[in-house]
């Protein structure tokens, strides 16, 4: 009885259609015809779409940064040095439970005037050019909020990476002479790649949806933009089905995306 349920539960797993996937298709099919048959719609969906290039700027930028902020945290955490990996481990604490909308005003409202300040200070001492705050534009400030919230997230994927390669390999780059940039560049990290990338996909995913909090500074991305104009037509039915519609269509392609590559990896690793 247990064996034949087993089977009947495997059977289903091998053929389990993706029916969520055809709801979603038949409502973006819907709302294309709407935006290509309603005059309402093709005018929301003309103004959100203005949008979609700050949100991919937004979030490229502040993705590419916190890999790199986040890598070199991961290194840190798994130093030698004490010093480093209570620096680390204190980022990564602070960072992760604060939210990323706090995060945001801060950085824009406390961080950004005291960088400005200190900019002033040191170029009074130095007799160099000052700084005035609208020179530190907005969108700026919320790249640099969500690189640094988002580094905290990602120093772990790479920590737990890292950790996953076996130590017996890492050795025997060391038996060999091999200098510890290297042994990390040749021997780690392309080992840790395959670990690495399905979360870390995940994250970018994440901060796609997390790029519209920048629009509480102001920022013209999709959510700026649909709120603005929802605002002024009060056609808050219209615009923000246009813009859950954009995003939706941003993050299912990248969910399917990582779906694949994942198999691939399944597939490659045996």
């Amino acid at each position: 009885m247990i064996s034949a349920e087993g089977g009947g539960g495997q059977g289903d797993a091998h053929s389990d259609f993706p029916w969520w996937l055809l709801i979603l298709v038949a409502a973006g099919v819907y709302l294309g015809w709407r935006i290509v048959s309603d005059e309402l719609y093709s005018e929301v969906f003309a103004i959100v779409a203005r949008g979609v290039g700050v949100t991919v700027f937004v979030t490229l930028i502040s993705f590419a940064l916190a890999c790199i902020l986040g890598l070199a945290i991961a290194v840190a955490a798994l130093s030698k040095s004490v010093i480093l990996r209570q620096v680390a481990r204190l980022y990564v604490e602070v960072v992760r439970g604060i939210p990323i909308l706090v995060l945001l005003f801060y950085i824009a409202f406390v961080g950004a005037p005291a960088m400005v300040a200190l900019w002033n200070w040191i170029m009074e001492l130095t007799g160099g050019p000052q700084m005035r705050m609208r020179d530190f534009p907005l969108i700026a400030r919320a790249i640099a909020a969500l690189t640094i919230g988002y580094a905290a997230f990602i120093s772990e994927v790479f920590r737990a990476g890292i950790q996953s390669v076996d130590k017996g390999q890492i050795e025997a780059a060391r038996a060999l002479g091999l200098s510890p940039w290297r042994r990390f560049h040749l021997i780690v990290l392309p080992q840790a790649t395959r670990t690495i990338l399905p979360p870390l996909g995940n994250d970018f995913i994440a901060l796609v949806k997390d790029s519209s909090l920048v629009s509480v500074l102001g920022v013209a991305d999709i959510t700026q933009l649909g709120k603005l104009y929802a605002a002024g037509s009060f056609r808050f039915l219209e615009t923000y089905n246009i813009v859950a519609y954009v995003y939706l269509l941003m993050t299912v392609s990248l969910s399917l995306a990582l779906r694949g590559l994942e198999k691939r990896l399944r597939r490659a690793g045996g």
